[in-house]
């Protein structure tokens, strides 16, 4: 396999497709796949959101290639996500849980999981999961040429945060939280070089 080039913009490399990525999205083909088709596109639907919490809270303290590659793994042990299904699982569901080996087998992020499937039927009393997220949608979003310009918090991931903990989820820290509003379009931290840079159709190139 060809290694993709630098190119002028410090910020990203060209692949052998001609297209600019960061470096974290320019070698690995599942990483690069899930940048240039998942990450930063919008997404609304409560079992979308519910699954991303989900994974950005299994996460922490991990790798997101790590989670990737385990994700058709989660997706069977938690039902797709369904939070209905998932806030009925009980401790045997738990054990079960804890000797699957395609997870992450983490009793704390399993059991933060069903709370939170719980805590998102609960919010369906009120504005519901992904419309409570996106309520915290910023008036701008960064504009990083590089990296490192890329900040890991911001005042809405902070409010965000406590809303949700306000809320009874658990695993849902402002890092997290804005690890979250990048992955499903809230935010948009593409590089400006990026060829994905304002594809989400909610913020401009």
């Amino acid at each position: 396999m060809t290694e993709p080039l630098e190119v002028a913009d410090p910020g990203v490399v060209i692949g052998e497709d001609g297209l600019a990525r960061p470096a974290w999205a320019s070698v690995d083909p599942l990483l690069r796949e899930y940048y240039d088709t998942e990450w930063g596109m919008p997404v609304t639907d409560e079992r979308g959101v519910f699954e991303r919490v989900s994974l950005e809270g299994f996460q922490a303290g991990l790798s997101w290639a790590t989670i990737l590659r385990k994700r058709p793994a989660f997706r069977t042990a938690f039902a797709g996500f369904d939070p209905d299904t998932v806030a009925g699982y009980d401790e045997q569901d738990v054990e079960r849980l804890l000797a699957d080996t395609g997870i992450v087998r983490n009793r704390q992020k399993i059991h933060a999981t069903i709370r939170n499937a719980r805590a998102t039927i609960e919010l369906r009393k009120d504005m519901g999961l992904s419309a409570l997220i996106w309520s915290f949608r910023p008036d701008t979003t960064p504009e990083p040429r590089v990296f490192e310009d890329i900040p890991t918090t911001s005042p809405e991931s902070m409010a965000l945060s406590k809303e949700l903990r306000r809320r009874g989820f658990a695993f849902v820290g402002p890092t997290t939280m804005f690890a979250l509003m990048e992955a499903i379009g809230i935010i948009d931290t593409h590089l400006l070089g990026s060829h994905r840079r304002g594809t989400s159709g909610i913020w401009p190139a």
